[in-house]
């Protein structure tokens, strides 16, 4: 069971700084615009929390009366668009030897990277990824009978305890989706490995080793890299013990989709 709510309330609290400044070709203006700083949640997607960015740069792009809904704002950062279903404390993991804090990104309104990004209109967009992500996970460690037998308001109340960052509201409905329904833990642990922004690994993987004993990190990246002898990874900024197991990783450093973002170190 997810007791430790120490570690779980020290990792939900967990922020960024961000510079966000919009790309000097997009200004219409003769001045470029002041940059926007902003305190952003690790375990959110950058979607949920650049409204303000948003209202403060688009009047320096758009011309009096002009009204064009297609400038959808996308994020880029060392010229790598964002993807922004990933949550943010993951790509800040990815992008760890690059970044000097405050994490300095590029704004832009026009031009969408198409071929490399997911559209996101709307906030709608990312609460039905959101909860994909949840199903997912609990197909994972439940057969999925947890999600299928929660009623409506469950499901928006995990959505709007990320929405809102409310850690109690959120984690009154996760921490039933975080108990295992027997001694053995999870039937498989739900995580995604990256190796890049566009790859990552995500295989079927028990808590248990064959002799009943627990699965540490270790055994899990010797799954996944047997030929690297001395494979780490890093998630919310810090490089957990291979000593660590399985199943308490997945209770405590999961995000809020229920997954366990990891991103191999090189």
């Amino acid at each position: 069971m997810a007791n430790d709510r120490e570690v779980l309330r020290e990792i939900w609290e967990g922020k960024v700084p961000v510079c966000f400044q919009l790309d000097p070709e997009e200004v219409y203006d003769l001045q470029a615009p002041d940059p926007f700083y902003l305190m952003v949640p690790r375990l959110s997607y950058f979607p949920l929390c650049t409204d303000k960015v948003r209202k403060h740069f688009m009047r320096h792009v758009q011309q009096e009366g002009q009204d064009k809904p297609e400038n959808e704002m996308w994020l880029e950062f060392n010229g790598i668009p964002l993807k922004w279903h990933i949550p943010i404390g993951a790509l800040l993991d990815l992008y760890h030897n690059d970044i000097q804090l405050p994490w300095n990104i590029v704004v832009h309104f026009r031009k969408f990277p198409e071929d490399v990004l997911m559209r996101c209109n709307n906030k709608e967009i990312v609460e039905s990824h959101f909860l994909s992500c949840i199903k997912e996970a609990d197909v994972l460690k439940h057969r999925g009978q947890l999600v299928s037998n929660m009623q409506k308001k469950d499901h928006n109340q995990l959505w709007l305890g990320l929405l809102n960052d409310k850690f109690d509201q959120f984690w009154a409905v996760n921490r039933k989706l975080m108990e295992a329904t027997s001694d053995e833990g999870f039937k498989y642990i739900p995580f995604r490995c990256y190796i890049s922004e566009d790859k990552y690994i995500q295989r079927l993987v028990k808590p248990l080793l064959e002799d009943g004993h627990r699965k540490t990190l270790k055994h899990l990246l010797n799954e996944l890299f047997p030929n690297e002898e001395t494979a780490s990874v890093r998630t919310h900024g810090i490089i957990p013990s291979l000593d660590a197991p399985l199943q308490w990783l997945s209770e405590h450093l999961s995000y809020p989709d229920n997954f366990l973002h990891l991103i191999l170190i090189t």
